[in-house]
């Protein structure tokens, strides 16, 4: 089994909480990991029709009698149970007696925030990471077009499975079950086609009124669309950076998926030609690279604090690091050939800012590693290790 960097921050959290939520894509590996790192807990899955129906029936035996800790696997299913539970560890006082997972952190948060304020540890499980496969030795340098492809669900990696085959059953899977469950969508062929045109904006700016138009549906329920995507981290959303530093700024987010291989499957981009010649290469090269800094911080149980600078005359950096005291301006390129152009957003930036040129950087698809005096520039496989210095 690979192993998850996130188990840290679990076990750690363990010790300070009665429960652990532990939320993520459908397949991202929350069941395999919680029940490797507790072999001894019990484990209840809700997706099971008995095991749903007892715990409806009667929670309170349901959720009693497991000395050793409890797993509940897809809690948000019967999202009534976080009362009882609520009850339970009122009344033990001691860490560590649930880990909850679930795949649809709106419906999860909600009522973890009604019944579990305070009692619980929230941390969010997202595919594979550069780092993680790194360390299973897994060596992916110099196949940048296969990973783009691929992508980073686990099953991908633990069987021998065909990706377009994978990707398929998992978006039938997700609109069939998830969507269905978090909102009354009347049509799913129509939300198909919503999914369809959203990875066709993959690295953009969302203009919610295009987006409708295009799908024949209105802006409102375009925007409630888009939150379902979030909800159930199929999409993410970059906001522009807030520090104004001129008055004619960008303020629509950037949308990106949280992983390639399944916007590469929406765009039916089946091989390396077809990714090659794309229009949109770019933007899911933005996007792994933006999706492995999610990766990092959310790994770490520390909330994400990126975001884009786009004014309106067209100057742009793809990626802005928030610190306390600076931000750290990155751009990101697809191309394999060093340029001088890859540093014009970041020259404007640093200049209007007033950032030193040190700490700014290009992430770009070749091999070569540069130190110059407009910034920092390193490769796409660099990413470990360069994404620990950086974002620290």
């Amino acid at each position: 089994m690979i192993k998850r960097q996130i188990s840290k921050q679990i076990l750690k959290y363990l010790k300070q909480y009665p429960v652990i939520s532990l939320t993520g894509p459908r397949q991202s590996g929350k069941t395999t990991l919680v029940k490797n790192i507790f072999p001894k807990m019990d484990y209840l899955n809700l997706e099971d029709i008995e095991t749903r129906d007892f715990a409806m029936r009667d929670p309170k035996s349901f959720l009693g009698n497991h000395p050793k800790g409890l797993i509940i696997d897809e809690v948000q299913r019967i999202p009534e149970l976080m009362s009882q539970i609520q009850v339970i560890v009122d009344e033990k006082k001691v860490p560590g007696q649930f880990i909850l997972t679930g795949s649809q952190n709106f419906l999860l948060m909600e009522k973890v925030s009604q019944s579990l304020a305070g009692r619980t540890a929230i941390l969010n499980l997202l595919p594979f990471s550069l780092l993680e496969l790194e360390k299973a030795n897994i060596n992916l340098s110099g196949e940048l077009e296969k990973i783009l492809l691929k992508g980073f669900y686990p099953k991908l990696f633990d069987q021998k499975i065909e990706i377009k085959n994978y990707y398929s059953n998992y978006i039938q899977t997700y609109i069939e079950r998830d969507v269905r469950t978090l909102k009354n969508i009347a049509n799913l062929n129509t939300f198909k086609r919503f999914l369809d045109l959203c990875a066709g904006r993959c690295g953009q700016i969302l203009n919610y009124f295009s987006l409708a138009q295009d799908c024949g549906i209105d802006q409102k329920t375009a925007k409630e669309w888009v939150s379902i995507l979030e909800a159930s981290f199929i999409i993410f959303l970059l906001r522009p950076h807030y520090k104004n530093f001129n008055k004619r700024v960008t303020k629509m987010p950037k949308l990106y998926f949280y992983d390639t291989g399944l916007a590469c499957s929406l765009l039916n981009i089946l091989n390396k030609k077809q990714l090659g010649d794309h229009y949109l290469k770019g933007g899911l090269f933005e996007s792994f690279v933006i999706s492995e800094f999610y990766k990092h911080k959310l790994n770490l149980a520390e909330r994400p604090n990126y975001y884009f600078w786009r004014n309106k005359t067209g100057n742009e950096v793809d990626l802005i690091i928030e610190k306390a005291d600076k931000s750290i301006p990155l751009e990101i390129k697809a191309g394999k050939t060093i340029s001088q152009e890859y540093f014009k957003g970041l020259n404007y930036f640093n200049k209007l800012s007033g950032n030193n040129p040190k700490n700014s950087y290009v992430i770009y698809a070749g091999d070569q590693k540069q130190v110059g005096s407009s910034g920092n520039v390193f490769s796409w496989h660099s990413l470990p290790a360069e994404l620990d210095r950086i974002d620290r």
